[in-house]
């Protein structure tokens, strides 16, 4: 019995640090940078800045097959899979395209731009700038999954109808945390606004 204690307490002991080396890595982390414009009940408005990612575009429209073989190829390339075998700094959140064919991203840490980043040595990764936008994000906690995914993007097209913003049919789920961080979990559905509705904002 005296083994088994000891055997739990060191599990435990390995949790505890796991978990304040990722919540501690999420500090340091750099991020897609935005501005808050307006904030309502169930979402927030937010400008973001220009910002430039490395994507791969893949069939199938699932959540639970797509992450995993996304995040896959993008990790590879930012931890050495590139022409100069050079780590490239992870960044948050991990972006996926909510549409028939999905689009996983991964920013680019400011330092870098096109013409500097080292080439992929997987096809299929691209280079994608995405312009300065507006956009609705609404937020939940958690492990997403395809039925949450679907539960909040519904929540929001909702919400913004109920206030008559009108959007665009650009769709992301933004996820913030490693597969194994425990606490603080959170992931947001965002989707660009149409351009009538930035005047209305105004």
């Amino acid at each position: 019995m005296k083994t088994l204690y000891i055997i739990i307490g060191v599990i435990l002991l390995a949790f505890i640090i796991i978990q304040l080396f990722a919540m501690s890595g999420q500090r340091n982390i750099e991020t897609y940078p935005y501005e808050v414009n307006k904030k309502y009940n169930a979402f927030e408005i937010r400008d973001y800045e220009a910002s430039l990612f490395t994507s791969v575009q893949l069939s199938g429209n699932e959540y639970k097959d797509v992450s995993s073989k996304g995040f896959s190829i993008l990790a590879g390339y930012i931890f050495g899979g590139n022409e100069k075998n050079e780590k490239i700094a992870m960044t948050s959140p991990v972006a996926m395209s909510l549409q028939d064919s999905m689009t996983m991203m991964f920013m680019v840490p400011k330092k870098f731009n096109k013409e500097t980043l080292p080439q992929p040595n997987q096809s299929q990764i691209e280079f994608r700038e995405e312009p300065a936008k507006t956009a609705a994000a609404i937020s939940f906690g958690g492990w997403a999954n395809d039925e949450k995914i679907e539960k909040y993007k519904q929540r929001l097209i909702l919400a913004l109808d109920a206030e008559g913003i009108t959007y665009t049919n650009r769709f992301y789920f933004l996820g913030y945390n490693a597969p194994y961080e425990v606490f603080n979990r959170k992931n947001e559905i965002i989707v660009e606004l149409e351009s009538e509705a930035l005047d209305i904002l105004k």
